[in-house]
């Protein structure tokens, strides 16, 4: 593995470019990603300690895997203190998908308040006595809105009109994890530092 062609595909660089800037077959690119995600901790390892008034904001955000008539969702929940990504999941516009997000939420923060906007499965699974459908514009999400942004900043496959897409799911719940847990980690490593 070589950190430095892995860094320059976690910085938008296709597969493609990146075989042809560095002379590495895409397949062996392909391999060293695929090892990485493998090795990295899992999400709940790289979560700062919960706190009893801490407060989440759900949200999902649109992609495609091959064909833009595939159409997968990436569901997030995002703590307000932290900033962190504590769950997420990949799937469609279900409440099954709904609830295997609810189900990765960590037990510590189950019962902190929790925004969303008025998406129908939110109401369905999240309990009633601590969530809040709220509209955009109330200020409730936009720490969730403003992580999306750097998302699509970060990974082209999520920008709305993009010619970079992930050709099979495993391949983009992989890249999506590795950008997931980068991110945790370093508002971890810069909670360590200023403590």
């Amino acid at each position: 593995q070589n950190p430095i062609i892995l860094k320059a595909y976690q910085e938008r660089m296709s597969l493609r470019g990146v075989a042809r800037t560095f002379g590495v077959h895409r397949q062996s690119v392909s391999r060293w990603i695929v090892v990485h995600v493998q090795n990295l901790p899992k999400l709940k390892d790289t979560l700062l300690p919960a706190k009893p008034d801490d407060i989440l904001e759900y949200d999902e955000a649109w992609s495609f895997v091959l064909k833009k008539v595939n159409k997968r969702w990436l569901w997030t929940v995002m703590c307000r203190r932290t900033r962190q990504i504590i769950a997420f999941v990949i799937g469609d516009r279900s409440e099954e998908t709904c609830r295997r997000l609810w189900n990765r939420v960590p037990s510590e923060y189950r019962s902190c308040i929790s925004y969303s906007d008025f998406w129908e499965a939110y109401q369905i699974v999240l309990p009633q006595e601590t969530h809040h459908a709220v509209a955009k514009d109330s200020g409730q999400v936009s720490h969730m809105e403003r992580w999306y942004c750097i998302l699509r900043q970060r990974q082209a496959r999520y920008v709305r009109k993009t010619l970079s897409f992930s050709k099979c799911d495993a391949f983009h719940h992989m890249v999506t994890k590795w950008f997931i847990v980068d991110y945790n980690l370093a508002i971890k490593q810069f909670a360590s530092l200023t403590m």
